[in-house]
């Protein structure tokens, strides 16, 4: 359904948890709805160092298509889950437990295993009537069982459903909500995008948005070094081709002027590095044009090989020059044969001539 917004556990030690506590504990299927179509599973994990705990909740419904499995995983405060105590929590030989979690859209009914700070079971969810009737009062249709438990997943409430509405979404469905809420839109981003100036209004857009990575922090940071009112589309290009401040801001303290966020993609496409930059520096290429850094990168021009033929006695050989020998096949190497073979000092036209003519190493 989603990736985990919070931290993600990592694979070995929630497989190895799975199977340790989930053998512990009798397998049953228990839904929201259909007892012989769905099962639902929650998995735990605490430290005794961390503010909150782990709660990843994973389900499975069969249809006419097949089963369809689904995840959903975040991070929350332990006085949340009325009824799981920290001395369940870590219990030293395991203890059986039973514990609530209580949304908007409904209630969250846990049962399972715990065992020094790892747990595991299975849940059952009871939408709220008094929620959904709400809902058709918003002008929404009512929810099925499995959006209102997407909801309540998600934390998905009133509040963002009112937020949405002042800020003229155009969301009208039941679905939209669900596509939002599963997709990590929660009511702190559409506030937090509001608050510099972004009131989206398309639920695709925004979606869109939050998938690609596009946070408050990014646009901060952008407008930080004077890239203001940038177009959401920017601001998605922008992050999907991995340009962000510390890019520019590497470029701008090598002595480069802000360029367009357009220029900065296209040099991030091309491989263009401020690494890159600092090389050709040292080697006496202070400041080139961005284009003649693009140019450089398209055709195979690195700062080993502008060394190379520095180191051969040809210091100051243009951006031009260098695209050329590359292009033509003449490397230090070639030019070492050459030499090697009689030809002597020529000039490094003369040397793309003999190579045009056919003489290889």
């Amino acid at each position: 359904m989603k990736s985990l917004r919070a931290r993600t556990l990592s694979i070995p030690s929630m497989l190895a948890a799975l199977l340790l506590l989930w053998a512990c504990y009798p397998a049953a299927e228990v839904t929201y709805s259909n007892p012989q179509n769905t099962t639902n599973q929650w998995l735990i994990e605490y430290r005794p160092t961390d503010s909150q705990l782990q709660l990843t909740m994973r389900y499975s419904r069969s249809g006419a298509r097949g089963y369809n499995h689904s995840s959903n995983g975040f991070q929350i405060e332990l006085e949340k889950l009325s009824g799981l105590t920290r001395d369940q929590l870590m219990s030293a030989t395991g203890t059986t437990v039973r514990f609530q979690l209580k949304r908007e859209a409904g209630m969250f009914d846990f049962e399972g295993w715990f065992k020094q700070g790892n747990g595991s079971g299975h849940f059952t969810f009871t939408g709220n009537s008094s929620f959904n009737s709400e809902l058709s009062r918003l002008g929404f249709s009512r929810a099925t069982d499995e959006e209102l438990m997407s909801l309540a997943m998600n934390d998905t409430g009133l509040a963002f459903i009112n937020e949405l509405k002042a800020q003229e979404y155009d969301t009208s469905s039941v679905q939209q909500l669900v596509r939002m809420a599963n997709h990590g839109v929660t009511l702190e981003y559409l506030q937090g995008m509001k608050s510099l100036g972004y009131s989206i209004k398309s639920t695709e857009l925004v979606v869109r948005m939050k998938d690609h990575g596009v946070d408050p922090n990014f646009i901060k940071e952008l407008a930080a070094i004077g890239y203001n009112n940038v177009t959401p589309e920017e601001l998605v290009k922008t992050h999907d081709h991995g340009v962000n401040a510390q890019f520019i801001n590497e470029f701008m303290a090598a002595g480069y002027e802000r360029a367009t966020l357009d220029d900065w993609v296209r040099m991030k496409d091309h491989g263009v590095s401020s690494e890159f930059v600092t090389e050709l520096k040292n080697l006496g290429y202070e400041r080139l044009p961005l284009e003649d850094l693009r140019r450089m990168k398209d055709h195979g021009v690195t700062a080993d090989f502008v060394k190379e033929i520095k180191d051969l006695g040809y210091a100051n050989t243009s951006v031009e020059q260098l695209v050329r020998l590359k292009d033509h096949g003449v490397s230090a190497e070639y030019i070492k044969q050459m030499k090697n073979r009689g030809y002597g000092d020529l000039t490094l036209d003369e040397y793309i001539r003999l190579r045009d003519r056919g003489e290889r190493e």
